[in-house]
């Protein structure tokens, strides 16, 4: 079997957004397979990181600052709180809304996928030094900045 990386057309492998795409592509695959070790996705991940970092929020708010859509956020939610991650309880300002928050061993758990996003970065980004690094990040938080703004 050929390991070597497949071959596109000279066109495509010299534009930024082929390059993007393609990378991208090995970005998911490598963040799948680390946090499927948690029996858990990237949305479980970016709700219980948001909840540790920023605090209880309503599921609505929680999908915006996810950036999930509000039916892929009940079903995640469902999941963490089956899991003991999180607790759903009605907002006591509007008894209509729910506020979700984080349990202890929701922290941990993010503390942990935290760690498996850590090793896919270092995966990932292998062949760069660390001031590649910095300057990628860089790049592509402007680029993203750029197209998030229109």
């Amino acid at each position: 079997m050929d390991n070597a990386a497949p071959q596109s057309p000279a066109g495509l492998s010299t534009t930024g957004t082929w390059l993007l795409n393609q990378t991208a592509s090995h970005a998911t695959r490598l963040l799948s397979e680390g946090f499927a070790a948690h029996d858990l996705r990237g949305y479980h991940y970016r709700l219980l990181a948001s909840l540790a970092e920023d605090g209880p929020a309503s599921q609505a708010d929680l999908g915006r600052r996810c950036g999930i859509d509000r039916s892929d956020v009940v079903a995640a939610i469902n999941d963490l709180a089956g899991r003991g991650l999180v607790v759903r309880a009605p907002d006591p300002a509007d008894r209509r809304r729910n506020v979700i928050s984080v349990t202890d061993a929701g922290v941990g758990e993010a503390r942990r996928m935290g760690a498996t996003l850590d090793r896919v970065q270092d995966d990932l980004l292998a062949p760069l030094s660390t001031t590649e690094r910095e300057q990628l990040t860089r790049l592509l938080t402007r680029l993203l900045r750029h197209h998030s703004q229109r």
